[in-house]
């Protein structure tokens, strides 16, 4: 069975992967989990990706799986990592050289109003579910967000793009562009808003492990 390293997005924490991760270990898998350090003004990016690693050990039979800003952590602890495939659930994608804060710039994102979380990321989540999500939200600081992305190349390692339709942050005709930009592939799809891990945990596990 495999071991699954699952990254949270910016502002998040590894309780949003509960769901998954108990999914995922009734079918017979290993589950790792992580707070990234994103409240700590002098983490950097290796940093998160340590704690990534620090974590998995020595496990193996690895899949790599990050969703949303935790694109810019997946592909470095794969660079650190003997991993078997990685996974990114409508998740940012970066480039060698590129600051995580210039991202959204230079993919042409635009302007959202966020004040109102939930109607844009979590509207399709259960609502208490959703309330506790935005309860449990820390403040994402520090180097992590200005320092150049530190890779030169992309890790050799099979990646997938998972791609929500129903997103309403990246939404699907945004990401599909940047998709093909970036990686150069088709993306995988699913009916989900921006967190399928609390909207759709089962129908994410399938997908994760190899059964949709």
């Amino acid at each position: 069975m495999a071991t699954f390293a699952l990254i949270h997005g910016g502002g998040g924490s590894a309780w949003e992967w509960h769901l998954v991760a108990e999914e995922l270990r009734g079918r017979g898998h290993e589950v790792v989990a992580v707070d990234l350090p994103i409240e700590d003004e002098s983490a950097g990016l290796w940093d998160y990706a340590g704690a990534v690693v620090d974590a998995v050990g020595e496990r193996r039979e690895l899949v790599v799986v990050a969703h949303s800003w935790g694109g810019f952590v997946g592909p470095l602890v794969c660079a650190r990592l003997p991993a078997d495939l990685l996974v990114l659930v409508t998740a940012m994608i970066p480039v060698p050289g590129e600051p995580p804060n210039d991202w959204w710039e230079n993919t042409g994102f635009g302007h959202q109003d966020i004040s109102d979380p939930i109607p844009v990321f979590l509207h399709d989540v259960p609502r208490e579910l959703a309330e506790e999500a935005i309860g449990r939200g820390r403040p994402h600081v520090g180097r992590a967000l200005r320092e150049p992305w530190p890779l030169e190349a992309w890790p050799d390692v099979p990646t997938r793009f998972l791609l929500c339709r129903d997103d309403r942050f990246f939404t699907p005709e945004f990401m599909r562009g940047v998709v093909r930009d970036r990686l150069g592939v088709t993306p995988d799809e699913i009916d989900s808003g921006h967190a399928p891990m609390l909207a759709r945990p089962k129908e994410l596990v399938d997908y994760l492990t190899g059964r949709s």
